[in-house]
C-alpha cells in the first residue's frame, strides 16, 4: 500500500501541499496536462526550484492573469464536473470544497448554496485543490496519513476584519483533528490547506510503518520566525508487523432507549450505505431502569461527517461519542474461483504473505444458492473447496 505523510510541522497551505507532491514525484508537465481539462482560463503556473530558509524546495504559485471573481460552489463543482478529469479526482475535489463550503457556512449562518467563498473561490484555489486531488491519483497514494496540525497564534487579517488565528472556517474544519502547540506567531494553516489535508488524511499521528521512498519539501510565502516555512511529504509503502497491517479507525456511539426497532434498523442500513465499516448494537440498561441499545458504528475517518449526520437525523440521540482506535488486520486479497454453482469470489486473508483466512463473499454464495436452489453451506463448501484444489493440487 503506497502511503503518503504529511509532515506539517510549520503548517501547511493549498500551494505547500502541491509544491510537496512535485517535490516528491509528481511530473510538473503531467500536472500541467491535467490542469489543462479544467478549461480554466486566467492564470499561469510558477513551478521552480527554490532554497527556503537554508532547505531546497519547490516553490509553486498561480499568477493571475485575469482578475478573480468571486463563486459559489455550484460554479466551482460545475467548472469541476464539465473538465474531462477522472471520475476519482473529480470526486475527491468536490468532496474538499464542499468541506470547506460546509465550514464557511456555519461560520456565517447560512446555507452551502449561499456562501461566497470570497478568497477561497479564487482560480488558484481552484487549481491548489484540483491539482492535489490530481496529485493523489499520479502518485498512486492508497492512504493518506497527516501528523498533528499547528495553527499558528496571533491574528489574520480577513475580508470581514481582523480574526485570532486560526481563522474561522479553519477552526471549523479542524473539530476532531489533533493541533500540535507552535510558538510561531502568523496563520501557519490556511483554509484551503485545511480543508485539503482534513478531507483527504485518513489518519492524523506520527509516522506510520512505512519504507520511505521519495521525500519532498513544498515551500510556502511566508518566512517563518521560529521554523522554516516547509511542508514535508514522506511517500512510501506500507510495512507489515509481523505480516499484519496497522490503521487507524474511529469508533462512533450513541446510547438511545427511546427508539423503535424500525428506527434502530433503518439508521443501521443508512450507516452501512454511508461507508461505515461496521454497525452494531449492544443491550444496555439506562436510567429510570429503561432497557436501550448502544448503537456503535466503525468508520474511516473521511466517513466521519456523513455517519454522524445519520445517527443526528435517524436516530433520537442528543449526543455521539467518538474515539480513535488503533486496529491491527490480515492483509486481504479477492480471487474468483469457478464452481459447478458458478463464479463465486473468495476473501483472503493473510499474514506475512501467507493465507490465514479463507471467506467466500456471502452476496456471492446468497445469489447461488438462490439460483440454484440449494444450501448456502453448500455453496460456501463449495467456493473454499474450489479454491483450496486450485492452491494445492
Amino acid at each position: 500500500m503506497r502511503i503518503a505523510y504529511f509532515d506539517c510541522f510549520s503548517g501547511a497551505a493549498g500551494d505547500m501541499i502541491l509544491a510537496s507532491m512535485i517535490a516528491a514525484g509528481l511530473p510538473a508537465d503531467e500536472l500541467r496536462a491535467q490542469l489543462g481539462r479544467l478549461n480554466l482560463a486566467g492564470y499561469e503556473l510558477d513551478i521552480r526550484n527554490i532554497r527556503k530558509q537554508g532547505f531546497a524546495a519547490v516553490k509553486f504559485d498561480v499568477r493571475m492573469t485575469d482578475k478573480p471573481g468571486h463563486r459559489h460552489l455550484h460554479h466551482i463543482i460545475q467548472i469541476i464536473d464539465d473538465s474531462s478529469l477522472s471520475p476519482t479526482i473529480k470526486d475527491r475535489a468536490r468532496r474538499i470544497f464542499t468541506r470547506l463550503a460546509e465550514a464557511e457556512a456555519k461560520v456565517h449562518g447560512t446555507t452551502i448554496e449561499k456562501v461566497h467563498f470570497h478568497e477561497v473561490g479564487a482560480i488558484d484555489a481552484i487549481v491548489d485543490i484540483v491539482g492535489a486531488s490530481i496529485g493523489m491519483e499520479l502518485l498512486g497514494i492508497e492512504r493518506v496519513v497527516c501528523s498533528p496540525l499547528p495553527t499558528g497564534g496571533g491574528t489574520v487579517r480577513c475580508e470581514h476584519g481582523l480574526m485570532p488565528v486560526p481563522a474561522p472556517a479553519t477552526a471549523e474544519l479542524l473539530i476532531g483533528v489533533p493541533l500540535a502547540p507552535c510558538e510561531e506567531t502568523g496563520e501557519l494553516l490556511t483554509p484551503t490547506g485545511a480543508a485539503v489535508l482534513t478531507t483527504l488524511a485518513d489518519s492524523f499521528g506520527p509516522i506510520p510503518r512505512m519504507e520511505i521512498a521519495r521525500i519532498g519539501y513544498g515551500a510556502g510565502t511566508r518566512e517563518g520566525r521560529t521554523r522554516p516555512n516547509i511542508l514535508r511529504l514522506l511517500v512510501g509503502e506500507a510495512v507489515a508487523c509481523s505480516g499484519l497491517v496497522d490503521d487507524e479507525i474511529v469508533a462512533l456511539e450513541a446510547n438511545i432507549d427511546d427508539a423503535s426497532g424500525q428506527q434502530i434498523g433503518h439508521a443501521f442500513a443508512s450507516l452501512l450505505s454511508a461507508g461505515a465499516l461496521d454497525v452494531f448494537t449492544i443491550p444496555i440498561q439506562m436510567k429510570k431502569n429503561r432497557p436501550g441499545v448502544l448503537l456503535s458504528v466503525l468508520v474511516t475517518p473521511d466517513r466521519i461527517a456523513a455517519c454522524e449526520e445519520i445517527l443526528f437525523t435517524q436516530t433520537p440521540t442528543f449526543g455521539v461519542r467518538r474515539y480513535a482506535c488503533s486496529r491491527r488486520k490480515l492483509d486481504r486479497r479477492m480471487e474468483t474461483v469457478s464452481t459447478r454453482f458458478g463464479d463465486i469470489r473468495v476473501k483472503l486473508g493473510l499474514r506475512g504473505g501467507l493465507v490465514c483466512v479463507v471467506a467466500p463473499e456471502y452476496d456471492d454464495c446468497a445469489a447461488a444458492a438462490a439460483a440454484h436452489r440449494v444450501s448456502l453451506k453448500d455453496v460456501f463448501f463449495e467456493a473454499e473447496s474450489a479454491w483450496r484444489a486450485k492452491h494445492h493440487s
